[in-house]
């Protein structure tokens, strides 16, 4: 590797510091350090390789010279850093000369903190690396491909994306970082990135954050050094940092000790959590072409301090469908900044970077699923994310209904002189919320109304860790809205009591709890779900649910209790109904499975075989197997169509439907049916295990015939239909000319109720007038005629090919 090497004098980075100059820059300017040689009265050292603080402006402070005073509180027989007593002398003392040429000499000699140590304190450091200049070459063709890393705290807490060939690379990207002491230093390092082999050192810079003042924008430079060459000029980065006080720390720090508390196995007995946000990675649309062929083979990484994940890779789109969820966890020592970037895949090569946004979730409501579009930084293009901030537990609050303080009123909007059939709350509740009424029936469409659901506890939930026990948690989904509960460690029977409210958009909507267990470096273990029809809650009702299998078909094991209240507006609910349904965008990818595949065909069949078993009972009626029976039919069909009108038909639905509504009361309940669904799906399951391969290659078989037969008649019919029209077969297209002719005829000279009731007195007669007559359909018996395409290709002549002799064709097609 070749290095541009540029000779200068071994002068150390020396620190001068203002409290009236926000604006600093890292600089080494022999001038400066001539002077500050002089008034030190000392060689500095030159191993101490940090960005010196330069002031660009001397202008005297508002706050007065007692405020103008060395941020570090150092004497000039110590100093901070690896260049000795020596170079901390210097140092300070070249800081206390600076600020007696400006302001005199300090009477007290004290020193002042622009930034006070209070270790008990969080801060966040707000930084924006911006640029580089005139950077080390640390490859053979003359340049580099460089990227910076942030060190706090003995860990890494950034890495910056690389720009390819560039010794004057932009960045211009965001991170926040947060610590507790302000006596660490920000360690900035920059490297060249070499694909496949070790990374080239390029320089690095200490920023001492103690020299920050507190809420405000400070540009910076950093000058870059090599310890083991101090004499080279590496260059220098541009920053801009903002350091403040952590907003609601204190407050997010009582919230989680009313939580669950640690998190030993997943993130360190040392790491307190604040809460969990659920992440959904929707799609992006617009995205830069980055492949020859004018698409990207696009993934997403997600980090969150030290958390990171990665999406699957889409290929050749440019808007890409994800439909990915998982789960980042919020910690005390963790900036409330979620970083994504973008990136193309490129086998065997290394990925090109499209683009980046960030989020600060700090700013989102929690308890409350957030759809967002983020437009991707430094390219085009945007992500579609649903993001949940989940808070810690919450203890639930006594109330004369049950629910917490203030949830009376998020309800109360939402009842209304229409609503009157949702579960009461309370008298008062209702009573008050009458007036409302109408006139906000129509208004907000969207908003039917709200459920809120108490999670208290579960019991008896099965062992899912070698331990012989669980960390089971609740996942609440109502259509696209998720909420967490907190994890209960180590326990089969669980006590959450946590309350979730949810808007309602679609009275119809179906409230899913899934109960899961927390493992360490994997995904969930599944615990049991149950799925709630709002429609059939009982508001206020404490009732336990058997939680079900991933399929919501079989049993489970354990108990969930539930409290839930909805409360909604009829008017609306029932205008929404008319409307499409909202979509669930994060669903489970379909498989292939023999046992759904012969579970829908049964289904399919069951269907047709009751219209099928209509259609015989009509048939029945015209071949007069039952006299009674088809003389009511008979007098039944005269009497309707010679009275007829159009009004009737909603009014036999209307007949029908209260027909089964009696009827319905006699039967068995809903749930002991359900029951018996289940029950039969077990037995189906048992007995499909104790068959043999063959059996179940023979039934397999057996369902892929049914499946093709019917297939092959719905396309053969459709086929037929179109050949017609297009004249396939002329006779038959000349025939349905003339029908058509003949029925276009009748129609306009005799009324449509007498032709109707002429086809059903001969349908009824055929029988009476012919006993030996084959029942028909004329329309289905002309299609029969008809060829398919298969059938056309069949009949179709090929033509002979005149360059080959006829032994030759007899030896090429010996039939």
């Amino acid at each position: 590797m070749f290095r541009r090497i540029k000779r200068r004098g071994t002068a150390a980075l020396d620190r001068v510091f203002s409290s009236s100059q926000p604006d600093l820059v890292c600089s080494s300017r022999r001038d400066e350090e001539s002077s500050e040689r002089t008034l030190c009265g000392r060689q500095p050292a030159v191993g101490d390789h940090f960005a010196g603080l330069v002031p660009t402006h001397h202008e005297s402070s508002s706050l007065g010279s007692a405020s103008l005073m060395d941020p570090l509180g150092r004497t000039c027989g110590g100093g901070r850093g690896g260049g000795g007593g020596g170079g901390g002398e210097a140092r300070k003392t070249t800081t206390g000369a600076h600020l007696e040429e400006q302001h005199g000499p300090d009477p007290g000699g004290a020193r002042a903190s622009a930034v006070p140590p209070e270790c008990s304190r969080t801060y966040a450091l707000e930084v924006e690396l911006r640029r580089g200049r005139n950077l080390a070459v640390r490859d053979r063709r003359g340049s580099s491909d460089p990227y910076v890393k942030f060190k706090l705290a003995g860990r890494d807490v950034f890495r910056s994306r690389a720009v390819r060939e560039n010794l004057d690379p932009v960045w211009n990207q965001k991170t926040t970082l947060v610590t507790q002491d302000l006596g660490e230093p920000l360690h900035v390092k920059v490297l060249d990135y070499d694909f496949g082999l070790q990374d080239d050192f390029m320089g690095s810079a200490v920023l001492h954050l103690d020299s920050l003042e507190l809420h405000r924008l400070t540009p910076v430079t950093l000058v870059l050094g090599d310890p083991q060459h101090p004499e080279e000029d590496l260059g220098s980065l541009e920053l801009t940092v903002r350091l403040a006080h952590r907003s609601g720390t204190a407050e997010r720090r009582g919230e989680s000790t009313q939580s669950s508390g640690h998190l030993p196995e997943v993130l360190g007995a040392s790491q307190r959590w604040r809460g969990v946000v659920s992440v959904a990675l929707i799609g992006g649309r617009d995205l830069v072409p980055m492949d020859p062929n004018g698409l990207s083979d696009p993934y997403v990484k997600f980090r969150l301090g030290a958390q990171k994940y990665r999406s699957k890779t889409l290929e050749k789109t440019l808007s890409p469908q994800w439909r990915e969820q998982f789960d980042l966890v919020l910690l005390e020592e963790t900036a409330d900044v979620l970083e994504v970037t973008v990136w193309d895949h490129d086998t065997g090569l290394r990925d090109d970077f499209i683009g980046r946004c960030q989020l600060d979730l700090s700013t989102l409501a929690k308890e409350q699923t957030h759809r967002l579009e983020l437009p991707l930084e430094e390219s085009r293009g945007h992500l579609v994310l649903l993001v949940t901030p989940t808070a810690s537990a919450l203890p639930l609050a006594a109330s004369p209904c049950g629910l917490r303080d203030g949830g009376g009123d998020a309800l109360k909007r939402y009842v209304s002189a229409t609503s009157l059939m949702s579960s009461p709350l309370t008298s008062q509740l209702l009573t008050s919320a009458v007036p409302q009424g109408l006139l906000k029936s129509f208004s907000d469409m969207k908003d039917v109304g709200a459920v809120q659901v108490k999670v208290l506890r579960a019991e008896g939930l099965m062992a899912a860790d070698v331990t012989g026990k669980s960390d089971p948690f609740c996942v609440l989904e109502l259509n696209n809205e998720r909420r967490r509960t907190q994890t209960v460690y180590k326990n089969l029977n669980p006590h959450w009591n946590k309350v979730f409210t949810f808007k309602v958009k679609d009275i119809h909507s179906v409230l899913e709890v899934t109960v899961l267990d927390e493992d360490r470096d994997r995904s969930a273990d599944f615990l049991g779900k149950v799925a709630i029809p709002l429609l059939r809650v009982r508001s206020g009702e404490q009732k336990a649910y058997v939680l079900k299998n991933k399929e919501l078909k079989g049993r489970s094991k354990g108990v969930l209790f539930l409290e839930v209240h909805v409360v909604f507006n009829a008017v609306k609910a029932a205008l929404r109904t008319l409307s499409p349904a909202e979509q669930k965008l994060i669903q489970d990818e379909p498989k292939v499975s023999k046992t759904l595949l012969h579970r829908n065909f049964v289904r399919a069949r069951r269907c047709i075989v009751a219209l099928f078993d209509s259609a015989s009972v009509i048939n029945s009626c015209f071949r007069w197997e039952s006299t009674r029976r088809s003389l009511v039919a008979f007098l039944v069909f005269v009497v309707v169509v010679w009275n007829f009108q159009v009004f009737m038909i909603p009014l036999a639905l209307l007949l029908l439907l209260v027909w089964n509504f009696f009827l319905s009361r006699t039967r068995q309940t809903a749930d002991t049916s359900m029951e018996d669904m289940l029950e039969w799906d077990e037995d189906d399951k048992e007995e499909a295990e104790s068959r043999g391969f063959l059996d179940k290659l023979n039934g397999i078989q057996d369902v892929f015939i049914s499946v093709q037969k019917t297939l092959d008649q719905a396309a053969s019919y459709g086929e037929r239909l179109k050949n017609v029209l297009n004249w396939t077969v002329p006779f038959l297209s000349v025939l349905a000319v003339v029908a058509l002719c003949l029925l276009a005829f009748l129609l306009y000279v005799v009324p449509l109720r007498y032709l109707v009731l002429a086809w059903g007195v001969n349908k009824f007669t055929k029988k009476l007038r012919d006993p030996y007559a084959v029942d028909n359909n004329e329309i289905v018996d002309f299609l029969s005629r008809v060829p398919s395409d298969v059938q056309v290709m069949q009949y179709h002549n090929l033509q002979v090919d005149v360059g080959q002799s006829p032994s030759k064709r007899k030896r090429t097609n010996p039939s």
